[in-house]
């Protein structure tokens, strides 16, 4: 596999996801299209789409509904990309989407792997790989990043950085899609900044590599400690994304929250 060939894959999964070319995200021109259900799309995704913004940087691609696409389409046609994915820019798309019961929901950057910049790390504690047979008494909160216990099915892959046989850190990949595998990474908070997580997260990448699949990586904005741990370990950060979603599944997300952190 090449540098070209990851590329290549990512783009033809992103038009899989929002139902256009994968050359649309590489036009100089804002793309706008009806979101459709696609077997191929990555299977945590909720289609169709109210609303989705993609930029691998030179652009705005919008997938949407009907009743949303004529907002989608003012909207990426009123700011420069990166301004699309910003405040208060997001302020606007907000009010445009309230009367219609939407709202801004998920915000995330992508990262993939630079092939001639990957390498193996070492922090001084033994790694073992897992099988999916293996994680089962794993889906705990402390390993909520690395595995996800909705769709156990999806967790094909992790690796185990273990201190005289205890866990102290996991990388899981899911297998979200057919060619991608996206990495998800936990470290102890005891065990942190001892390069526990640029191990498991190098590791897990070439293993994946190894299978055929390409590994990505997805991190919040103000992540900076994710974010970090990307570009360390040979990662670049390759497209964003922008979601939106009804009233009632944002208001799940913010009880599911309240919920887990306030006592």
């Amino acid at each position: 596999m090449t540098n070209s060939d990851v590329t290549r894959i990512a783009l033809a999964q992103s038009a899989a996801d929002l139902n256009c070319a994968a050359e649309d995200f590489l036009s100089s021109e804002n793309k706008t299209v009806i979101s459709k259900a696609n077997p191929s799309a990555r299977k945590y995704l909720k289609l169709p789409f109210c609303l989705n913004l993609v930029s691998y940087g030179g652009n705005v691609v919008a997938s949407a509904s009907g009743e949303v696409i004529g907002i989608a389409e003012k909207y990426i046609n009123s700011f420069s990309a990166e301004h699309c994915f910003e405040t208060p820019q997001l302020f606007i798309l907000d009010e445009y989407l309230k009367p219609l019961g939407k709202r801004i929901c998920y915000m995330a950057e992508y990262f993939l792997p630079d092939l001639d910049k990957l390498q193996n790390f070492g922090c001084g504690y033994k790694l073992r790989i897992l099988q999916p047979e293996e994680l089962e008494n794993l889906y705990t909160e402390e390993w909520s990043h690395a595995l996800c216990k909705e769709r156990k099915e999806l967790d094909v892959l992790a690796v185990g950085a273990y201190d005289k046989g205890k866990l102290i850190g996991l990388s899981g990949c899911s297998a979200d899609c057919d060619t991608m595998w996206q990495i998800g990474i936990n470290v102890l908070p005891e065990y942190r900044r001892q390069g526990v997580a640029s191990a498991l997260t190098s590791k897990i990448a070439k293993e994946t590599l190894a299978r055929g699949k390409v590994p990505f990586y997805c991190a919040a904005w103000a992540n900076i400690k994710s974010v970090k741990n990307a570009l360390k370990c040979g990662f670049y950060p390759a497209w964003t994304e922008l979601t939106a979603a009804d009233d009632e599944t944002v208001n799940k997300i913010l009880i599911n929250y309240a919920r887990r952190n306030i006592q």
